[in-house]
């Protein structure tokens, strides 16, 4: 119970408002999932989401054959890939194996040689992202996307949001997402966004998780402590390294440790995340920082002996970060570019134009430059543009209005004559 003063200033014990609960909900094999509705012949089999490999399954579909009715024999099999892709997602069957996302899809090969392979197919899952995040948002307003396959949402004044600790409204979330979709996913929920986000993992696929404030040692301190999310390959090793292996271990250290170890943020950060504290609101509206477009090669490309398909390959991720601008309706001053050599290493460079733009052409022309300032005596095995500073287009236009110059007033750059490179 709570106080509170009546007109008479009496002090009353007002009932308590409701607990806070909040819910991640994670999409199962998301991708993957996808792709076995299309091809429901291959439910239960091992199946991999990565590079195109051609295969007759799309020979038949070229030829006008329905998906569902393609054999499964006519697939292409990760036994036969060669190249330097690396797998987008698998299903559950596949991840049996040890097969996972961001692997080597030549690694996979050797643990999963049968794996069907089906290439990526962005814009269907983003279309089944949009239908998924429409049935959440018919139920419970309060949502925060954070990715095609994951949101957060808030739970406390939503009907069914408190029964059973949210299970109730958990589960109404996953038949109508079913029904509408065809696709299952994972819900856990907490009482803040920390938490909740490690609980859609402990009973995934199409599960439920329902933690409580007083749960926090039996649920949470045997965890892992790469299971919180902002704990991360080298904070685990430091931590290791000390000896903490679980989050129990780690909210035993006092606060007074981490930040000696740590540092004053990251260690306050990690002792409060320890203890399931975390008071981040579900944001239901946030804008972008940056929009990019990189590709990584199927072999290692040169600047000067595979100039041509660079420049093909350069124009092209040029042209889709504008067109997602335009359809986002953003404009951005800072155009940047990443390299990722054969050895690994990465560099970066970025140049900031007075005006924001959008266009392709103009893109393409600034990002040109920033090549002229890495060094391109190595092969290539990635290749990215970015554009950053976003602004909305309706708010850059409203200040044109105002009397800012008109933005065909463009900078020219410092080197606007030199060939491009490719």
């Amino acid at each position: 119970m709570r106080a509170a003063r009546n007109n008479s200033g009496v002090t009353d014990l007002a009932p308590p408002g409701p607990l806070r609960r909040i819910a991640h909900l994670d999409m199962d094999a998301f991708y993957a999932s996808v792709e076995l509705l299309r091809f429901p012949q291959l439910q239960g089999m091992p199946v991999v989401i990565g590079a195109h490999h051609d295969s007759r399954a799309d020979a038949l579909r070229a030829q006008g054959l329905a998906t569902a009715q393609i054999p499964v024999e006519d697939f292409a099999r990760l036994r036969d890939y060669v190249g330097r892709g690396v797998i987008t997602t698998a299903t559950y069957a596949a991840r049996a194996f040890g097969v996972g996302s961001a692997m080597g899809m030549m690694k996979a090969a050797r643990l999963c040689p049968d794996a069907i392979l089906l290439p990526v197919d962005f814009a269907e899952y983003r279309r089944y992202s949009r239908r998924f995040k429409e049935v959440i948002l018919s139920i419970a307003p309060q949502m925060e996307d954070r990715g095609v396959d994951e949101v957060y949402i808030d739970f406390t004044a939503v009907p069914g949001g408190q029964e059973e600790g949210g299970r109730v409204l958990a589960q109404r979330l996953q038949q109508a997402i079913l029904d509408a979709t065809g696709l299952t996913c994972s819900i856990g929920v907490a009482p803040n966004k920390l938490v909740a986000k490690m609980a859609s993992e402990f009973n995934k696929p199409r599960g439920i998780s329902i933690v409580h404030v007083d749960d926090l040692e039996a649920c949470i301190w045997p965890l892992a402590c790469r299971k919180i999310n902002g704990i991360g390959p080298k904070a685990d090793a430091k931590l290791q390294g000390h000896g903490i292996h679980t989050i129990g271990e780690l909210a035993a250290r006092p606060r007074e440790w981490l930040v000696e170890h740590f540092g004053k943020a990251y260690g306050a950060w990690l002792h409060e995340a320890a203890w399931g504290r975390d008071e981040r609101p579900v944001v239901t509206e946030s804008e972008p920082v940056s929009m990019s477009r990189e590709t990584t090669f199927d072999r290692d490309l040169h600047a000067v002996r595979d100039r041509a398909e660079l420049g093909h390959i350069f124009t092209d991720l040029c042209t889709r970060v504008a067109e997602d601008l335009q359809r986002k309706g953003y404009v951005g001053k800072t155009i940047g570019i990443k390299l990722r050599y054969d050895d690994f290493k990465t560099a970066t460079r970025d140049h900031t134009l007075p005006l924001p733009t959008q266009d392709a052409a103009e893109i393409r022309r600034v990002a040109g430059l920033c090549l002229k300032r890495v060094p391109l005596d190595k092969r290539l095995r990635l290749l990215g543009v970015r554009v950053g500073a976003l602004v909305k287009e309706a708010d850059w236009a409203a200040q044109q209005a105002l009397g800012l110059p008109p933005a065909s007033h463009r900078a020219r750059g410092t080197d606007p004559y030199t060939a491009p490179l490719f």
